[in-house]
């Protein structure tokens, strides 16, 4: 578990397969990161088993379930993410409409990167993100990345660009 001053991250579990189907249905998270074919609670289910759960036990981290501490409102996934088309860790987040705006992806991802650093010496973030996503290149930018280059992370896939730390050397994409 991750804490910050409002916020707690947490591993996803299989009982998250309901907000993870709302979250994964929302039309910006269809729009700017992709449809991920979830439309059932037992897909929900799936893709927390195949793939965040999978992450935490290869990579000891991934993306975390976002809960504001105050009330345990569900907010929106954030983590680290090790994707074999990348040769460091990215961050990702998503957060639903009526939690955007509020300074939550920023102080999760903030936690998440102090994580990755301190608990498994993760020195090097990039980030990845749709062309035309402004508000997360602001967010990004925040957090010291900046547009470095468009990349494919695979073969038929969209360009995306990859933002980083301009100040410290490239993981070497």
């Amino acid at each position: 578990m991750i804490l910050s001053e409002r916020l707690e991250l947490r591993k996803l579990t299989i009982v998250d397969a309901p907000f993870i189907l709302e979250l994964l249905n929302d039309g910006d998270f269809h729009r700017y990161i992709g449809d991920r074919g979830v439309r059932t609670l037992a897909d929900a289910e799936n893709y927390i088993q195949q793939g965040p759960a999978v992450s935490y036990a290869r990579h000891g981290h991934g993306l975390y379930l976002v809960v504001r501490r105050e009330d345990g409102a569900r907010l929106g996934i954030c983590g680290l993410i090790k994707r074999d088309t990348l040769p460091c860790e990215d961050i990702g987040y998503a957060f639903l409409p009526a939690w955007r705006g509020q300074g939550y992806a920023i102080e999760a991802a903030r936690a998440a990167m102090a994580d990755g650093r301190e608990r498994l010496g993760i020195e090097r973030v990039v980030a990845i993100v749709t062309p035309g996503n402004e508000r997360s290149v602001r967010l990004l930018a925040k957090l010291g990345l900046s547009q470095g280059k468009r990349v494919r992370l695979g073969a038929g896939e969209e360009e995306c660009l990859l933002l980083e730390a301009p100040d410290k050397e490239t993981c070497g994409v």
